[in-house]
Parts: C-alpha cells; sequence; structure tokens
C-alpha cells in the first residue's frame, strides 16, 4: 500500500534559540508555522499565503532561503500518510499574532522536541546540531 504524501511548506523563524510554533484551534499539537498549497502555488507563495493568514506578518520575499526538506509518517501505522515539509528562513514585517485558524502560538527550545509532531522534530534535530536551538 502506497502511503499518501501531504506536500506542506513551513516557515522556520528562530528568535534568542527557540523557533516559533503554532497550534491551530481545536488540536492539541504544535506545528512549525505553514501548509499545504493550494492549487499549482510555489512554495514561496504558498509560504507568504500561509504565514499571512496564520500570523498576520508578510514574510519579505526576498530574505526567503531554503532550510531543509524533512519526510516522516503522520503515525505509528502502517501505510499511514507522509507528510513532506520544505522549510524556508525569512524576515519578516509587522507584529506577530496568532490568528483565523490558529488558537496560539508558543516559542519553543529543544527540550519542547516532543510536542511537535514527528515531521517537526526532524527539524529540531538539525536546528540543534547546528547549535540554532537551545
Amino acid at each position: 500500500m502506497v502511503a499518501v504524501l501531504i506536500d506542506t511548506v513551513a516557515w522556520v523563524r528562530i528568535e534568542e534559540g527557540r523557533i516559533l510554533c503554532a497550534r491551530p484551534r481545536g488540536k492539541d499539537v504544535f506545528y512549525i508555522p505553514g501548509g499545504k498549497r493550494e492549487g499549482a502555488e510555489t512554495d514561496l507563495e504558498t509560504l507568504l499565503r500561509e504565514v499571512r493568514e496564520e500570523l498576520t506578518v508578510g514574510l519579505i520575499p526576498e530574505t526567503v532561503a531554503h532550510a531543509g526538506t524533512y519526510e516522516a509518517p503522520v503515525d505509528d501505522r502502517p501505510g499511514a500518510a507522509v507528510v513532506r515539509m520544505s522549510c524556508y528562513y525569512g524576515d519578516y514585517r509587522g507584529t506577530l499574532a496568532a490568528s483565523g485558524e490558529i488558537e496560539e502560538t508558543a516559542w519553543f527550545s529543544f527540550a519542547d522536541r516532543e510536542l511537535v509532531p514527528p515531521v517537526d522534530q526532524l527539524l529540531f534535530d538539525d536546528l540543534k546540531a547546528a547549535g540554532a536551538l537551545r
């Protein structure tokens, strides 16, 4: 059985050794901000739209840089869907605030790794190894 691939993009925002995470309304799990593309959107178009919708800020397109792409199963079940998360750094304009589908935001250190899904944990591992997460 071929697993379903969920293709997403995510914004990696690190400040003072902690990464910005968001918890959607009605969920108890935090994620790296971002989401799924709509139609034929590029990674950049998806990233700009999702960050604006979720966090009320505008990413500055010329500062966006690829941080890595990660894949992991959604959960431990055989044949579970696989999430591919293409991650990008980028500067922003505006004031960060949860909006729309986001219930709350939080700044996580590596110690909070278990609070995010498996694909996000791969990013946490790389950021810790690079000395970016405390």
